[in-house]
């Protein structure tokens, strides 16, 4: 399963706030990893990683929709040469999110010295009553095709298999109105699921005031159209219905694990639960994704099956360039060599072959990069045991960011200035692992090029299609400023 969860929500404090009963269920016949990371922090770029075991600046996936090449070799692949049955359903997403003309230009013009708001304001919406259960209907279908293979096809096969279901669900869906709101995250849910969050449990999220945000923060914020007046209801329904998608997406997870368990393949499958992305669901001022923290970037992940550890809690730094090498290693395939990744058994099996052991020792930091949209400036993150080290473009152009989340889990203290050292160390592991200066400014070129080639193309309806994307409220009261605002960075 993949799909966009808080991983925070496998552990802390989701038992408080919303009933998941099979993400449970898996806790206690599994493991659950307490510090997995996305190792970008959007939906193609992150699924590219996962399904190559490469870092994003190996990858090229710069954004949305540049992914990895089509004919990409992936984990899936090589079970399928090596003798797997092989099913993949619903949202694949690894070679290009085929997003918007918009999302396209927003992350292009990113460096561009102008505001302008890309969404709408988050809004929350709820629909049917309280029976209404398969809010999300598309999952739900592709849920059912996945049981119905398992039912029809999986248990008659005789050599193994692998399935794959990608959901959509928990995120937010974008809203048809042209208006006001025009393309807002709606965060939908039925009566039946906004019924399982308990409302009293949720935790408003303290913002720092505009003046004192990260300046990449406010850019953000702003594109996001967060910036303005919020209230505490608004924030807490946002949650709340955020929480309830998660219950509905739990409940598929249900459907899966039930199959298994009818057809009695439950006791020799492995099932791995885990998300592209998380969201930030207005912490930090923030809705979505795109963003290093930890309602971001932190994801679910959690595995269960034969031989594998039960009840127990991981707190290795892992992330989703893991998966690939732990695909390969349980079909006991030879891993590639120079993958990103590694594998995952050593952690997971109470018994675990001496050759996965001998293989090179896990780092202890994880390693997560992002380039596209509503986010102005190539970001870098290093996660160790404690520390959480951000930093942006050259290094030097925009102040750095580091976090202990020991002492400060919300991250609302940037302690960068206070200890310089730990900042430079951190800077310094970062550097041996990827030259970020030099891949910021690689992005920066491909952006002014793909943009150029974009405006070409257009001719000499160039002028009217800018102005009418998604921010079209904003542009199109001062479109001169903003196409000179382009031509100067061009």
């Amino acid at each position: 399963s993949c799909l966009i969860q808080d991983g925070r929500l496998t552990f802390y404090p989701g038992n408080q706030t919303v009933a998941l009963p099979f993400i449970n269920f898996m806790k206690r016949y599994g493991i659950v990893f307490l510090k997995a990371y996305t190792n970008s922090p959007i939906c193609c770029p992150s699924r590219a990683a996962m399904w190559s075991g490469l870092f994003t600046h190996l990858t090229e996936s710069w954004n949305n929709f540049k992914g990895l090449d089509p004919d990409y070799v992936t984990w899936m692949d090589l079970l399928q040469k090596h003798g797997y049955h092989t099913k993949k359903l619903g949202k694949i997403d690894y070679t290009s999110g085929h997003h918007s003309v918009s999302n396209r230009v927003e992350a292009w013009t990113r460096d561009v010295a102008f505001l302008l708001r890309q969404e709408g304001r988050p809004t929350v919406k709820l629909t049917g009553n309280k029976t209404h259960v398969r809010v999300m209907e598309k999952d739900w279908q592709n849920t059912d095709k996945a049981v119905n293979w398992i039912k029809e096809e999986a248990v008659n096969f005789t050599q193994p298999f692998v399935l794959y279901l990608g959901l959509n669900l928990p995120h937010p869906y974008p809203s048809p109105s042209t208006g006001e709101n025009f393309g807002s995250s709606t965060f939908l849910t039925s009566p039946y699921w906004l019924k399982k969050v308990s409302y009293e449990a949720i935790k408003i999220p303290k913002w720092s005031s505009l003046s004192e945000m990260h300046p990449v923060d406010y850019y953000s914020s702003y594109t996001k159209n967060c910036t303005g007046e919020f209230t505490k209801e608004e924030v807490r329904n946002i949650r709340a219905f955020y929480y309830a998608m998660c219950a509905e997406t739990d409940a598929m997870l249900g459907k899966i694990i039930s199959a298994l368990r009818d057809t009695g393949l439950l006791k020799r499958t492995i099932i791995i639960f885990t998300a592209d992305h998380g969201e930030l669901a207005m912490d930090h001022r923030q809705f979505y994704k795109m963003s290093m923290y930890e309602g971001s970037s932190h994801i679910p992940l959690l595995v269960m099956g034969p031989g594998i550890k039960q009840q127990q809690q991981i707190s290795n730094v892992v992330s989703l360039v893991d998966i690939y090498p732990t695909m390969l290693d349980i079909a006991r395939i030879p891993a590639q060599q120079n993958l990103s990744g590694y594998s995952l058994m050593p952690l997971l099996f109470e018994e675990v072959e001496s050759e996965v052991v001998t293989r090179k020792p896990r780092p202890p930091w994880v390693l997560s990069e992002f380039h596209g949209c509503n986010v102005n400036s190539s970001t870098y993150m290093l996660r160790t045991d404690t520390w959480k080290y951000i930093t942006y473009s050259d290094g030097n152009s925009v102040p750095p960011q580091l976090f202990d989340l020991s002492a400060d889990p919300d991250e609302l203290e940037n302690i960068a200035m206070k200890f310089p050292v730990v900042a430079h160390s951190l800077d310094k592991i970062l550097r041996s692992i990827v030259n970020y200066p030099k891949v910021s400014s690689s992005v920066q070129e491909y952006n002014k090029r793909e943009f150029i080639s974009w405006k070409q193309s257009l001719g000499q309806n160039y002028s009217n299609v800018i102005a009418n994307l998604r921010w079209h409220q904003d542009w199109l009261k001062e479109p001169k400023k903003y196409e000179d605002a382009i031509v100067k960075w061009l």
